[in-house]
């Protein structure tokens, strides 16, 4: 059976590193993901060794797999490469290979300069992510199937740049760019052509050189594994609420990491797919936008400390909130899940009282599923259910009954109110401190 896991609240779930430990598994040949960029981030520790991704997907590490990129993920090669270079550094060729789908759109640096103008109001990464998937839908993309022959590659590169400087010219008089201000952004020399096509044909050569990274036919790919009786995992960037078209829109990104992200991101159809949610042990989202269960107070403050929640890609400090079921049990609903992971319950150790969310009282009904409607939020008050804390120290435990019975309450009220079982809790950032419960 094949299995996807997804992030079901704002990101930052920590889908990484459950994705890692699921990959163990000797019948999982491959490792997919299927949307997003270099907007997105994985922490995987293992052996006190901390591993950050962007672009390569979490089972990396393991080289008996296959990571794939597919076709629903936007490429930055520079960003690639280095990461590339940064794991060889570490590992030599000790990790997995690597296949690229040919269709993959590439970030280009006039898609940066119109992040940087334009995605303020968002809270966007300034990666280019936004643009290059408008550009995408545009049918005016870049892909990595444009960069087989040199000279073709320099006349697509040539008619875009010249298409985006008109666009860059205009945007500059609509967000009133001052002068000054377009000169820190650089725009002659990010924008020179001569510079673009010859650092990304040197990016994208040496990726295409290196023996353990491959570009070509995603979907041909893992037909082939399943045909064979080979086990898939599909790990999914960024989360639900922060889908474009499920998410607390406009503050999302411009992907779909819901479970339907996965089969246009991939040109496949998985058969026999378990989807597992990952609901970190409380709440925390990044950048702008709706957040109903927020802490503005000392609580959420400790979250943050104890939890380390800065963004792994911009180190922005993340929103920090109590669990919100009503989030979870709309993921369900957009997602089908069959199961929860649920990372960082040993932060909550010592936060005393403890709340969970579980509806929202509307015009005097109380509604137990998250609305994406931003009205409809405004006028919401958070109904919480006070549950028992605990003060022992969770790191070392390793099966369900050692914990406390007061985190034992905790992961059972979850399974409760939303209806889907709990399979894995992580205690700890290492790949050995996931406890799998029966």
């Amino acid at each position: 059976m094949h299995t996807a896991i997804l992030g079901t609240q704002w990101g930052d779930e920590g889908k990484g590193k459950m994705v890692d430990m699921l990959a163990e598994d000797k019948k999982v040949k491959a490792v997919v993901r299927f949307q997003g960029g270099n907007n997105a981030g994985h922490t995987v520790v293992v052996k006190g060794e901390k591993y950050a991704f962007h672009l390569l997907p979490s089972g990396i590490l393991y080289q008996d797999k296959t990571c794939v990129i597919g076709n629903g993920v936007i490429i930055d090669p520079q960003v690639l490469l280095s990461e590339v270079e940064l794991l060889e550094s570490k590992l030599g060729k000790k990790h997995a290979n690597l296949l690229i789908s040919e269709k993959c759109h590439l970030i280009m640096p006039w898609h940066i300069v119109i992040d940087q103008i334009t995605g303020g109001k968002i809270g966007t990464t300034s990666r280019g992510i936004g643009p290059t998937y408008k550009d995408l839908v545009g049918r005016r993309g870049i892909r990595f199937m444009d960069s087989g022959d040199k000279k073709s590659w320099q006349e697509k590169v040539s008619e875009e740049l010249s298409w985006n400087k008109k666009y860059i010219d205009l945007l500059c008089q609509v967000y009133k760019v001052s002068k000054e201000e377009q000169n820190k952004l650089e725009l002659n020399k990010k924008l020179s052509l001569k510079t673009i096509v010859q650092n990304y044909w040197t990016w994208l050569s040496k990726l295409r050189k290196n023996s353990l990274v491959k570009v070509g036919d995603v979907s041909l790919f893992l037909d082939k594994l399943q045909q064979q009786g080979s086990k898939i995992l599909f790990e999914g960037a960024q989360a639900t609420l922060l889908d474009i078209a499920h998410g607390t829109y406009p503050y999302v990104t411009s992907s779909n990491p819901t479970l339907g992200g996965l089969y246009i991101g991939t040109g496949f159809r998985p058969k026999d797919l378990r989807v597992g949610g990952v609901v970190k042990a409380y709440t925390t989202r990044v950048g702008a936008g709706p957040f109903p269960t927020e802490l503005n107070n000392k609580i959420g403050e400790k979250l943050r400390e104890k939890g380390y929640e800065f963004g792994t890609t911009t180190g922005r400090p993340r929103r920090c909130g109590w669990l919100d079921l009503t989030i979870v049990r709309y993921a369900k609903l957009i997602n089908g899940l069959d199961f929860l992971a649920i990372p960082k319950l040993d932060v909550l150790t010592g936060i005393k009282p403890l709340k969970i969310a579980v509806g929202y009282k509307i015009n005097g009904k109380v509604k137990d599923t998250f609305t994406v409607n931003e009205k409809e939020l405004e006028k919401a008050k958070v109904v919480y259910k006070t549950v028992d804390s605990w003060k022992e120290d969770l790191t070392k435990c390793r099966r369900f009954t050692d914990l406390p019975k007061q985190a034992q309450n905790y992961i059972t009220t979850i399974e409760k109110l939303t209806g889907v079982p709990v399979k894995l809790i992580g205690v700890g950032p290492g790949r050995e401190q996931i406890i799998k419960k029966q």
